[in-house]
């Protein structure tokens, strides 16, 4: 019988996980001091230099455990498949572009909200894995399905619902994924 071992099939995934969960301990350590100066993103100065990191890495920060469990199942779901479809260079390009993308957006029209956590990156993979076996000329149900039912969710909850969840955020990684799925799978 061959013996079982542990591989690290997923390098990007697995380390954006992990990084994420190390913030999280942090921000316990620290009493949400390391998230509001590094893992949150807020209407800050443009002359302070951390607000720029912020863009970044405010995908990292979670308000709590049950945050970052809900996001990390889905990335943990659907990350390591399209990191062996597409490569951990274009995964991580994702991530980075949809952290950029949600914190800037975040930052212009929502003067007043400070914005953390992985939900766009999930929304962003959860739209791409839809165009998974997209050919060229055709739009799988799937994707259709998964539009629908994943933003058609976030605007009703947007317009409907006065949470702390930024449904533009999940919208605006939706449309990551489906534009970057639909550029890589139209070959």
């Amino acid at each position: 019988m061959k013996k079982l071992k542990i591989t690290f099939n997923s390098p990007v995934v697995l380390g954006f996980i992990f990084i994420s969960f190390a913030v999280l301990v942090l921000g316990y350590l620290t009493g949400g001091m390391s998230n509001q100066l590094l893992f949150v993103t807020y209407h800050s100065s443009l002359v302070d230099p951390l607000t720029y990191v912020r863009f970044f890495t405010h995908v990292l920060g979670h308000s709590g455990w049950e945050h970052y469990i809900g996001n990390a199942a889905y990335i943990l779901l659907l990350g390591p498949m399209l990191e062996e479809k597409y490569g951990s260079k274009k995964i991580l390009q994702i991530i980075l572009i949809t952290a950029v993308v949600t914190g800037v957006v975040n930052y212009v029209l929502f003067w007043n909200v400070a914005l953390c956590g992985a939900s766009g990156v999930v929304f962003a993979f959860i739209l791409l894995t839809s165009f998974t076996s997209f050919r060229n000329g055709e739009i799988p149900l799937t994707f259709i399905l998964v539009t629908i039912i994943f933003i058609g969710q976030q605007v009703y909850d947007g317009l409907f619902l006065h949470d702390n969840i930024s449904n533009l955020s999940h919208i605006l990684g939706g449309v990551i994924g489906a534009v970057v799925g639909y550029k890589l799978n139209k070959k």
